[in-house]
């Protein structure tokens, strides 16, 4: 990460459980403003949980600090007003109402000429759903309606935008058409986001900086420059798979 950059986001030994075991075990990390990282690892190995402990959608111990504000007491709608907006898996627009109607969800709270401007910039980077704002948001396809989920979240002018597997269920092709316009909203708005990916491939196209998790435990840490090579993904999928914290290389291995 690059020195003297303002640190937006600080999680310390975060931890979630569900019934009586826990999912989510003492993790730590920490994220520069106007960058990308990522959770990487297998499904279940607790990416979710954290991002959405994250954002309060889930009870957690530990602590997370916004902008150097502990905000772990913070509800959901408080940390959404703060700047954190998390968009999540499987998209989860409201297919009946229409793809204006969606947008409008994402920025309720402010007046119309702000909402309109807003709409305008997100529109601008997903052109695909311009000319469908009328149209039922259920009758998109399935990257479109990705395209309009991460718009919606850009509607409320994150600080924070935390998302949850973009590129899950779209084909290689939209999975890429999503990934380009995400790094240009990043270089445009310099935006600040934490994604929750299970494709290397994929989160190497956008983020400089990576997290691997295994059972819940953060096993692996990558740079930008170990996110792009052969090597260093190699030695990530192996802390993926199970491989002994030993076994990765220093360029790589958890801090």
């Amino acid at each position: 990460m690059n020195e003297g950059a303002t640190e937006l986001l600080r999680v310390e030994e975060l931890s979630v459980r569900y019934g009586a075991g826990p999912v989510v075990h003492g993790v730590s990390l920490a994220l520069q403003a106007g960058t990308v990282a990522a959770l990487l690892g297998a499904n279940g190995a607790g990416k979710s949980s954290t991002l959405k402990a994250i954002a309060g959608l889930e009870p957690a111990q530990g602590r997370v600090i916004f902008d150097g504000q502990d905000v772990s007491a913070l509800g959901t709608a408080q940390r959404f007003r703060a700047g954190i907006v998390y968009v999540p898996e499987g998209r989860a627009i409201v297919t009946d109402l229409s793809v204006a109607e969606n947008l409008t969800l994402g920025a309720y709270f402010v007046d119309a000429a702000t909402r309109a401007k807003r709409q305008r910039m997100v529109l601008d980077f997903f052109p695909e759903i311009a000319n469908r704002l009328k149209a039922p948001a259920g009758l998109l396809s399935g990257g479109e309606q990705q395209m309009l989920a991460i718009g919606r979240g850009l509607m409320s002018a994150p600080r924070l935008l935390l998302l949850d597997e973009p590129s899950l269920g779209l084909a290689p092709l939209l999975v890429a058409r999503v990934y380009e316009r995400l790094a240009a909203i990043q270089q445009e708005q310099k935006l600040t986001a934490l994604l929750v990916e299970q494709s290397f491939h994929a989160a190497a196209k956008l983020a400089r900086h990576a997290w691997v998790m295994r059972h819940g435990h953060v096993v692996g840490e990558l740079d930008a420059s170990a996110l792009r090579s052969r090597e260093g993904r190699l030695r990530a999928i192996d802390a993926y798979l199970g491989a002994r914290q030993e076994e990765i290389p220093a360029a790589v291995a958890a801090n």
